[in-house]
C-alpha cells in the first residue's frame, strides 16, 4: 500500500531544520504484515531527542530511513500467529520489541533484548529486513516502528494493547517518555518514599521522571535544569526546589538542599555536564542513575577512587529498565488516577508537514513533548 512518510535522507544536515530540511514528507510502499507483524494506522507520534540525534548524526544509523519511534496507534491487520491484538485495537508501540528467547529476555529485562537491538541497529524489523521502499530502493525503519507515517508495519512484540480510557493521542508518550522517565525512578533506581532524588535535565523524559519521583514520594525533590519556564514547571508538578544549572553554585546548593548529597541523581539530559553535576551532587553511598544518550564519542573523567571510598552506585537505565507489557498499563492506570499527570508534559500538536520546525523547537530544549496527530 501507499503511505505519507517523514524520511531522513542525509544525516547532519545543518539547523535551522525549518530551512534544511532533513526530513522529506513523501510517498513509500508499505509490504502487508507478515507472520508476526502487525499494520497499523498512526495515530500520534511524539518529537524525542533520539529522533534528533539520528537527524544530527550523533547516532548513526543507515539511510534512508523513516524516523519517529513514540506513538500511539490502531490496528488495521495482523499477521499470522498474532493473538494478543486485534483490528481495531488501539495500541501504545514499544521501541525495542523483544524477542522473549534471548539471555536478557529470559533474566526478565526485555529492554535490552538482543536480536531486538540488532534490527533496530540495521533499520529492520524483529523478523528480518524493511518493509518499506521509495522506487526500487529500501527504506530503513527506526527502532522498528517508523511512527513518522500514516501507517506502519511493526513486529506484534512492538504492541502494547490499551484500554479505552485514556486519549489515544496522550497515550503517544507512554512510548517513550513515561516508560523512560518513570521507570528509570521506579525500575532502576528504586526510589523508595522519602529518598532525596535530583532530577537533571528536564525534556519530556526528564520531566516523566520527576512526575514517577513525585509519586514515589521522594522528598526532597530537586529539579535542574538551564530553562526557567521548565523549573517553574517542575515546581507546580511536585518538586520542592528548583536549580538552574547555570549558576555557578548549583551543586553548592543542591548539596545544602539535600543535606549533603541527594540519596539518588538521575540524568537526562545526554551530556557530560549534566552527568558530572548529576555525580557530584550524590551522596556517599549514592546511586547516579543515566538515561541520556549522549554523542558515542563522549566521555565522562571519574574519580575512581570515589566510587570505592564512597560506596557509589552508578547506573544506565535505558527504557526504564521496563518490562513494557507490565509497565504501561501500570504507568497508564498512574494518570487516569490522577497521581502521574502526563498530559501536563505535552506541548504542541501539529500536522506531519511541520515536522522539520518542529525539530528545530526541540533541539533549544525550550519546548515540552510535541506531538505529530495524525
Amino acid at each position: 500500500m501507499k503511505i505519507r512518510a517523514a524520511v531522513l535522507r542525509e544525516m547532519g544536515l545543518p539547523a535551522p531544520y525549518a530551512q534544511s530540511r532533513p526530513l522529506l514528507i513523501t510517498e513509500l510502499e508499505l509490504a502487508p504484515p507478515g507472520p508476526g507483524e502487525v499494520l497499523v494506522r498512526m495515530i500520534a507520534a511524539g518529537l524525542c531527542h533520539s529522533d534528533l540525534s539520528v537527524i544530527s548524526g550523533a547516532r548513526p544509523r543507515p539511510m534512508p530511513m523513516a524516523l519517529g519511534h513514540e506513538a500511539s496507534a490502531e490496528v488495521v491487520e495482523v499477521g499470522s500467529g498474532v493473538t494478543h491484538v486485534r483490528p481495531g485495537q488501539k495500541v501504545v508501540l514499544v521501541f525495542v520489541p523483544s524477542c522473549g528467547h534471548c539471555v536478557p529476555c529470559m533474566e526478565g529485562r526485555p529492554a535490552l533484548c538482543e536480536p531486538g537491538a540488532e534490527s533496530n541497529g540495521k533499520g529492520e524489523l524483529l523478523g528480518g529486513g524493511r518493509r518499506l521502499s521509495l522506487g526500487e530502493g529500501a527504506v530503513s525503519h527506526h527502532c522498528g516502528v517508523s511512527a513518522f507515517a500514516d501507517h506502519a508495519v511493526v513486529s506484534a512484540r512492538s504492541c502494547i494493547p490499551l484500554d479505552e480510557d485514556i486519549d489515544p493521542v496522550e497515550a503517544a508518550v507512554f512510548g517513550c517518555a513515561v516508560l523512560t522517565g518513570v521507570g528509570a525512578v521506579v525500575n532502576t533506581a528504586k526510589v523508595s518514599a522519602g529518598s532525596s532524588v535530583v532530577i537533571v535535565g528536564l525534556g519530556g523524559v526528564g520531566l516523566s521522571a520527576l512526575l514517577g519521583a513525585a509519586a514515589s514520594g521522594a522528598c526532597p525533590l530537586i529539579a535542574v535544569d538551564v530553562h526557567q519556564e521548565k523549573l517553574d514547571l517542575a515546581l507546580s508538578l511536585g518538586a520542592t526546589a528548583a536549580v538552574n544549572a547555570r549558576d555557578p553554585e548549583a551543586v553548592a546548593k543542591i548539596r545544602e538542599l539535600t543535606r549533603g548529597g541527594a540519596d539518588c541523581a538521575l540524568e537526562f539530559a545526554g551530556s557530560v555536564q549534566a552527568m558530572e553535576l548529576a555525580y557530584a551532587t550524590t551522596r556517599r553511598g549514592g546511586t547516579t542513575v543515566t538515561a541520556g544518550l549522549p554523542s558515542p564519542d563522549a566521555r565522562w573523567a571519574l574519580q575512581q577512587v570515589s566510587l570505592t571510598a564512597e560506596e557509589r552506585t552508578i547506573k544506565g537505565s535505558y527504557i526504564g529498565s521496563c518490562i513494557p507489557a507490565r509497565d504501561v498499563p501500570r504507568y497508564i492506570r498512574l494518570y487516569t488516577s490522577g497521581r502521574l499527570p502526563v498530559d501536563r508534559l505535552i506541548g504542541r500538536k501539529m500536522a506531519l508537514e511541520d515536522i522539520n520546525g518542529g525539530f528545530d523547537a526541540l533541539a533549544t530544549g525550550s519546548g515540552l513533548r510535541d506531538l505529530i496527530v495524525f
